[in-house]
This record gives structure tokens, C-alpha cells and sequence, in this order.
């Protein structure tokens, strides 16, 4: 289905009049939920390999919160998992519903120990967000689903 031609939007260069500038911002929404995917997906990674690797801090922390160290590596591999699947364009909205869950296993462990609620047990919740965040800038359909306005391009 098509718009009539006077709804149609304007798409011209820089030089010779009207730009189109709900395109130029979708390129800048996209650029920084890329940014911010990198930033999320460097922390993930750094955390999942401790995890795979077992490194000293990660077994402490997994005994303070009463698991066994041993189940570490299933639990890297279980977020790398959810970060592949969160950083393919196709797969993002899918990948960031299984990290929603991961982060709210990392709440309820946090709960457990009763660390500090708002620097510690509450940072998977801010981290979730941000994952969300980046999602709904770099798609256009989540933006629209958000919204329920298809403007952005």
C-alpha cells in the first residue's frame, strides 16, 4: 500500500533543499544503540569469560552466593549464548528477552546474600534496561511497536 504523493516524504541532498530529517535521525538513533551495544556486549563478554574460565573472583562470588564453583562455566556459556543471539540483528529482540532472564537470575542471587539494593543488586535491572534501550534504537520496528508511530525510517 501506498501513500498518496503529497504524504510522501522528501528526500533530497543537503545542497538543494528540504532534507528528510526523521531519516537522519533514525542514522543517529542506530548509531548510538550501536555504541551502547558494544558497551554492553564487552561487559557481558568480560563476565561470561570469567565465568567459562573460572577465574579466582568468580568462584568466591559464586560460593558467597551458595553455588557450586563447578556450574560456573555452564553459566558463562549460558550468557554467551544469550549475547550471540542478542548481538545478530535478526535474533536481537529474541536475545534480549533471554538476557532479561539471565539478569533476573543475577537479581534473585543477589537477593540471596542481601547485597546492597541499589549499587548491587539492582545493576543486572539497569543493565536490562540498557540492553532494551539498545534494541529499540537500532530497530525500527521495536521503536514503532513502542511508539506506535512508523516515522523514524
Amino acid at each position: 500500500m501506498s501513500r498518496p504523493a503529497s504524504t510522501q516524504p522528501h528526500i533530497t541532498n543537503s545542497d538543494n533543499g528540504p532534507s528528510n530529517a526523521g531519516h537522519h535521525r533514525a542514522t543517529a538513533l542506530v548509531r548510538v544503540g550501536h555504541v551502547l551495544t558494544a558497551l554492553v556486549a564487552a561487559f557481558l563478554l568480560f563476565d561470561a569469560v570469567g565465568h567459562l574460565f573460572k577465574v579466582a573472583p568468580v568462584v568466591s562470588a559464586s560460593r558467597a552466593f551458595g553455588f557450586d564453583p563447578d556450574v560456573m562455566p555452564v553459566v558463562g556459556a549460558i550468557e554467551l549464548l544469550c549475547l550471540i543471539v542478542y548481538l545478530a540483528p535478526r535474533t536481537a529482540v529474541l536475545g534480549s528477552v533471554l538476557l532479561t532472564g539471565y539478569l533476573g537470575g543475577a537479581i534473585s542471587a543477589q537477593l540471596r546474600i542481601d547485597a546492597p539494593l541499589l549499587s548491587t543488586t539492582l545493576f543486572p535491572l539497569y543493565l536490562g534496561i540498557v540492553v532494551w534501550l539498545t534494541v529499540y534504537l537500532r530497530d525500527r520496528r521495536v521503536r514503532s511497536l513502542v511508539t506506535g508511530v512508523d516515522r523514524f525510517g
